[in-house]
């Protein structure tokens, strides 16, 4: 029924388009030499439909399967201490207040903490329409070079985090098939700053993959019920992940393509010393906009990404 209400939304759409089109030739028989007031009128009807097929051509940068989905972001800070345990939790400020541009609802599922300042990872479920189609663009390493904040002589430092992106997969889909006897699960006290914040009973969830070995934790909701749920999705999110990488790696072998992951994947550099410049290496799109960026305004690089590899699917199916 989703499927069946989500085509006829589309269908709806283009049936307006046509009825605007079929009106805009009609306009076109009765216009007449002079008449500049029809005149405006059918341009500014034609500006309207242009305006319409861009959006309905930017959709087709929606075609992957999970598209649609909501999103889970993990992230990772890399080698190099509180400079870049700061700079992960640079980036998780940054998403977030994308998010809340976009409307879209976020919640913390899980953070540890660095020993000074930042963060040595997080997971963060992102909600809304096609929230994993627009961030997909945000997979790989983020690299930060700044005057250190931590540095006594402040010096220039270079930080890496790496971002992953997931799918959400509801548990009644089938898409990832958990068996009973494929889970380890252990529970264990939440790590808080001391005193109060410190939780008396076992509420934290460490949930081990066995077939896999992945490994999913969290400690930051109310109960020991909601983390397992929490910990639950994202381990359905890390094994659709897994899976999609391990076909995009076959693909690519068929193909002769070499795919780079992980660390070496380096997707975008924020420089804010001894210039301001956020660069996007893959679609060379960049703005010297630093704050805004870091303030996640983040649609430029995410759309530049999606129209890219928009133009590039013919190629590539070619």
């Amino acid at each position: 029924m989703s499927t069946l209400s989500d085509i006829q939304k589309e269908v709806v759409v283009w049936r307006g388009l046509e009825k605007k089109v079929a009106e805009i030739k009609e306009l076109l028989t009765l216009l007449s030499e002079g008449d500049d007031e029809l005149r405006t009128e059918i341009e500014s009807e034609l500006h309207s439909v242009a305006r319409t097929l861009d959006e309905l051509e930017f959709r087709l940068a929606f075609a992957g399967p999970y598209d649609k989905n909501n999103a889970i972001l993990a992230i990772h800070a890399g080698a190099g201490g509180t400079e870049s345990q700061d700079w992960a939790d640079m980036l998780m400020r940054m998403y977030l207040r994308w998010a809340e541009r976009r409307g879209y609802r976020a919640e913390v599922l899980d953070v540890s903490p660095g020993e000074e300042a930042g963060i040595k990872s997080a997971t963060i479920s992102i909600t809304g329409p096609y929230a994993y189609g627009y961030l997909k663009s945000e997979h790989g390493v983020h690299r930060l070079i700044r005057l250190s904040p931590f540095d006594y002589d402040h010096a220039r430092h270079t930080s890496f985090a790496l971002m992953e992106v997931m799918p959400e997969v509801a548990e009644d889909t089938g898409e990832v098939q958990i068996g009973p006897d494929d889970l380890h699960i252990e529970v264990y006290k939440s790590s808080g700053a001391g005193g109060q914040n410190v939780q008396k009973t076992s509420t934290a969830v460490r949930i081990t993959h066995i077939p896999t070995g992945l490994v999913v934790t969290c400690q930051d909701q109310r109960s020991q019920l909601q983390n397992k749920a929490a910990a639950m999705k994202i381990l359905r999110s890390r094994l659709l992940r897994l899976r999609m990488a391990e076909q995009a790696e076959e693909r690519a072998h068929l193909k002769g393509v070499r795919i780079s992951a992980g660390w070496s994947n380096q997707i975008r550099s924020y420089i804010l010393h001894p210039y301001r410049m956020v660069k996007d290496h893959r679609t060379s799109y960049e703005t010297s906009d630093t704050e805004a960026v870091l303030d996640g305004e983040l649609d430029g690089f995410i759309n530049a990404y999606l129209r890219q590899n928009m133009e590039a699917a013919p190629k590539q199916g070619g």
